[in-house]
């Protein structure tokens, strides 16, 4: 470990007091580490889950790795879930799965475009969109049910921007915080980006999930990890990142501050975690019309099946209490 990182970790325990006395639990993320996990990073980095009574430990996700199914298997404690799409597979699948806190209340999935191609969402009709498969299972079959889209103006995306880069009458699938920015440092140009939270595409992200028996057996163990996260992010977001950022680049180095800094800068701009109930409510609030409207339109997409219990998918329990709400500049 760099020696920042134990200076931190000193720091930490020396606030929090004996390590013996915390319980451990295991949270895994669905990517590798990234700005877009910074609140998690924040909230180990400042002491702020041990100062509840948890020793947190952060375990990366990536390409080869599937935290989701050590989730499953009883492994870990929590998974940084991506939208709400896969806790409703989990429910549909027999596995008890539910979603605790909702950290993103816009899904950061954007479609780009070579400036002055489309000026609008409509005008991405009259393109050739690179969407991944995922993509196309998920979120095209509802561009295609509620806007228009074709099947055929689908030309499927295997994560290289380079017939992107080279064909302006293409648009391609990324994430706000990300893509944009790698497009203008390798292409030189700003592209045109659309937000599908704008359009409607209305789930949560960056979600808090845990196993139904997690939330009966140890409550108290997931209201101090949801809190611990939340007060993470708005302090992420909103204070000193340093910490939480060295510790994000110890586990990816191909992590850069510039990079970093693109992204949070998205993320405040657009109100992607600071937005819609989380205003009143907190960050991580979970509104329960939020959840069926989106799962309603996946539905009808003939994404999900339309009959299932989307409710067993989640709990407003330990969310939407104003926890962190403070922290967050007048």
């Amino acid at each position: 470990m760099p020696s920042k990182l134990l200076a931190i970790a000193a720091a930490a325990s020396c606030l929090a007091g004996s390590a013996s006395s915390l319980e451990k639990v295991v949270f895994g993320t669905n990517w590798l580490a990234q700005a877009e996990h910074g609140g998690f990073y924040k909230a180990v980095a400042d002491g702020t889950y041990e100062e509840c009574g948890l020793s947190v430990e952060i375990l990366p996700g990536g390409p080869q790795v599937n935290n989701r199914a050590l989730l499953a298997a009883g492994k870990i404690d929590f998974y940084l879930g991506g939208d709400l799409l896969r806790a409703f597979d989990s429910i549909l699948n027999g596995i008890p799965v539910v979603t605790v806190a909702a950290i993103f209340q816009k899904h950061p999935q954007v479609i780009i475009a070579h400036p002055g191609q489309a000026e609008t969402f409509e005008d991405l009709k009259d393109l050739t969109l690179m969407i991944a498969e995922f993509g196309y299972q998920s979120y095209y079959q509802w561009m295609i049910a509620e806007h228009g889209f074709t099947r055929e103006q689908r030309e499927p995306y295997t994560f290289n921007p380079a017939p992107f880069l080279v064909d302006e009458r293409k648009a391609m699938q990324g994430y706000l915080t990300s893509e944009p920015y790698a497009i203008e440092k390798e292409g030189g140009f700003k592209p045109k980006v659309f937000l599908l939270s704008d359009q409607g595409y209305s789930t949560y992200s960056t979600t808090i999930e845990t196993m139904e028996e997690t939330v009966l057996e140890r409550p108290e163990a997931v209201q101090c990890f949801v809190n611990a996260s939340i007060k993470g992010w708005y302090g992420y977001l909103y204070g000193d990142r340093a910490a939480a950022d060295e510790m994000i680049k110890a586990h990816n180095p191909e992590m850069t501050d510039d990079r970093i800094d693109y992204a949070v800068e998205k993320l405040v701009e657009r109100g992607i975690a600071d937005s819609g109930l989380a205003l009143t409510h907190g960050i991580g609030a979970i509104d329960p019309q939020i959840v069926e409207d989106f799962y309603r339109k996946m539905a009808a997409a003939g994404v999900v099946d339309p009959e299932f219990d989307w409710r067993a998918s989640f709990t407003v329990e330990f969310t939407g209490k104003g926890v962190g709400m403070e922290l967050k500049p007048k």
